[in-house]
């Protein structure tokens, strides 16, 4: 029979547009299915390539998006992957540069989603389908093959590609984006490149491809055989430990999972994902486990006989490089077969919340042999908490524990910018006067070790902590991008101020779209994370901490700069304040809570004042022919725990 469905001739770029603002997402929750509009948002930086086209359309065409304009395309990314972590993977935004230079700069963010598992869609503009104005501005030549071009670099960091070189190819591949947008197992960034000729050519599309679409999150159901093993498992160990992992956040899984362990008697660690899908207070939990976790965390992981990961894709700070809980059987539960079968073990292949409904089932009468183990790691850590909470500058060696420490540079420091402030004191000091409901969004340096450690919450869904990729730059852009998802709450951007300078550029899109985020810049005047890494494995200070140049000296050898961010932000319109005592800070956090328009505040942050290690170990590889006695240390160290380390 000859097809008889009804068309409608738009142009691709028209088509695109229209194709987005009807797709719908579902999934079951609490025994019911909850419907989202998929996208709500546009954000593009407008240039050749896509100003006209799907620039054109978004401008014309009927539809009920609201188009942001970008500053960078990394920055506008990074927000949309904030965006879409905020609203547990529910919606998205869409994302849109120009060729060449603009979608470069989109494939660090594209990185970013696909390693966390964050739905991104991004559309670059591309050279001409038909060749005509060949090279066209910004292309990239390739004489071996013509059909490369700048954005064939996105197939190494998204889930999925295509590039659009006629109309009517818009439906197959935006049909296979939402394919992966929407897998709770592989989901991530996917890009589409478009011609920038054949986005305003028209195609007579299927008014049925424009219908409302709802994607239904399907959730993946355990097999029985899987699960029998991993309770039998389970069930010979005494002292087994759950990780909670990013996929019990965005199956909704917080609540089944905090019931199965005080069911069973068994503590759970969070991984840097995981981390306010279940409160804090509660009595199982231990908080954050590996290379960036707290000492009660790491005790009980160090004893376990059993680790059951739900959820994580137990990266090297998750499992401490393999070293912590190296001769623990495991099991993964997780949703992704590819995951689920890391650390050699007994896969569960299963949505994070049926699947820990199968195994409570399973284990029914099952109890830990834990007596007061759990308890008397909580009080430890909570007397040390108390401690990185009150430490003070005494102008003494006052971090015994932290090997990387300079008291010389404290001093120069201080003398420096006037700033006393110690990092773990002001953890402290935030985390008790913000809104118990705040979110707060991190990404790289020293700060997502000493807030997995540190920050307490029992919002679910407060803590937006990109380090699966650590990228710096996503702080600011994704502090933006949780306010869009969160306009009702605080949303804090836990920065260092390597990071700031990297990427801050949505400051202003933040100000322009009249959305308040607070801006912590802890100005330790270097690379402070990467500085402790280099003088740790025994290397001096090169090139990580922000000081002039001395005539022909290494750059290690002149003073500090003193920046005045506040200064900076305050151009921009922000509410700002500097802070080099505990009391401005206090001060500062009190009265920005007053603000109604974007915030800065400038804390000048001593170096060496951040959380140590807590019983584990990260192999970052150094030299074996060490130079410095520092140098034939960490390699006398790293040989020791790869003796102990699991080996796959």
């Amino acid at each position: 029979m000859k097809d008889t469905t009804p068309t409608v001739r738009l142009t691709a770029g028209e088509a695109i547009v229209r194709y987005l603002d009807n797709q719908y997402v579902a999934i079951e929750k609490d025994g019911r299915i909850v419907e989202s509009k998929f996208v709500e948002y546009f954000y593009a930086v407008f240039g050749h390539g896509c100003v006209l086209g799907v620039g054109e359309a978004l401008s014309q065409a009927e539809h009920s998006i609201r188009v942001m304009q970008g500053k960078n395309e990394q920055g506008m990314a990074q927000a949309a992957t904030a965006y879409a972590k905020m609203h547990d993977r529910m919606k998205i935004i869409p994302c849109m540069s120009s060729i060449g230079p603009g979608a470069a700069n989109m494939v660090t963010a594209a990185a970013t989603a696909t390693v966390n598992n964050i739905p991104l869609l991004l559309f670059m503009g591309d050279t001409f389908a038909s060749r005509q104005p060949d090279p066209v501005l910004q292309q990239m030549e390739q004489p071996g093959d013509l059909t490369v071009t700048t954005n064939d670099a996105f197939k190494a960091v998204t889930r999925f590609f295509d590039r659009i070189t006629r109309p009517e190819m818009v439906m197959t591949s935006l049909t296979n984006a939402m394919r992966v947008l929407t897998d709770p197992a592989h989901t991530g960034a996917a890009a589409i490149a478009l011609c920038q000729d054949v986005q305003g050519e028209s195609y007579d599309y299927p008014e049925t491809f424009f219908r409302k679409r709802v994607h239904f999150i399907a959730r993946r159901i355990p097999v029985s055989y899987e699960i029998e093993l991993a309770a039998e498992a389970i069930r010979g160990a005494k002292k087994p430990l759950v990780i909670v992992g990013g996929g019990v956040r965005y199956s909704f899984a917080g609540e089944a999972v905090a019931a199965f362990c005080e069911k069973h008697n068994i503590p759970f660690a969070e991984t840097q994902a995981g981390k306010s899908a279940i409160p804090s207070s509660h009595p199982q939990n231990l908080g954050g486990v590996g290379a960036t976790g707290n000492a009660s965390a790491n005790t009980i992981a160090a004893q376990a006989d059993l680790i059951l990961g739900v959820g994580t894709r137990f990266t090297d700070f998750t499992t401490s490089s393999k070293w912590l809980y190296a001769g623990a059987q495991v099991v993964a539960l997780n949703a992704s077969d590819f995951h689920a079968a890391k650390l050699d073990a007994l896969s569960v292949r299963a949505d994070a919340l049926e699947g820990i409904r199968a195994l409570d089932n399973a284990l029914e009468g099952y109890t830990s042999a834990y007596t007061t183990e759990i308890d008397d790691a909580k009080t430890l850590w909570k007397e040390e908490m108390a401690r990185l909470c009150s430490v003070e500058y005494t102008g003494e060696d006052f971090v015994p524990e932290n090997k990387a420490r300079r008291a010389d540079a404290l001093e120069e420091f201080r003398k420096a910018t006037g700033g006393v402030i110690c990092q773990t004191a002001a953890i402290g000091l935030i985390r008790e006067i913000i809104p118990h409901d705040a979110v707060i969004v991190g990404a790289s340096g020293s700060l997502p070790g000493c807030l997995q450690r540190m920050w307490t919450t029992d919002a679910i869904g407060s803590y937006n902590m990109e380090y699966g990729y650590s990228c710096m730059g996503y702080e600011i852009a994704g502090a933006f991008g949780s306010k869009l998802a969160c306009p009702d709450r605080e949303v804090y951007a836990m920065a260092g101020d390597g990071s700031y300078n990297m990427l801050h550029s949505e400051m202003l899109t933040a100000v322009q779209e009249g959305k308040k985020i607070n801006v912590l810049l802890f100005d330790n005047a270097s690379f402070g994370c990467i500085n402790n890494l280099q003088m740790g494995q025994g290397v001096d200070a090169l090139c990580t901490e922000l000081r002039y140049r001395n005539g022909d000296e290494p750059i290690r050898a002149g003073e500090f700069l003193n920046v005045d961010y506040a200064m900076c932000a305050k151009g921009y319109g922000f509410a700002t304040y500097t802070a080099r005592t505990m009391n401005e800070l206090r001060d500062a956090l009190v009265d920005s809570l007053k603000q109604t328009k974007p915030v800065l505040i400038d804390i000048k942050v001593l170096p060496k004042t951040m959380t140590d290690g807590y019983g584990s170990w990260w192999n970052v590889g150094c030299s074996d022919v060490p130079r410095t006695d520092g140098g034939r240390q960490a390699l006398d160290a790293r040989t020791a725990h790869l003796s102990e380390a699991r080996k796959y």
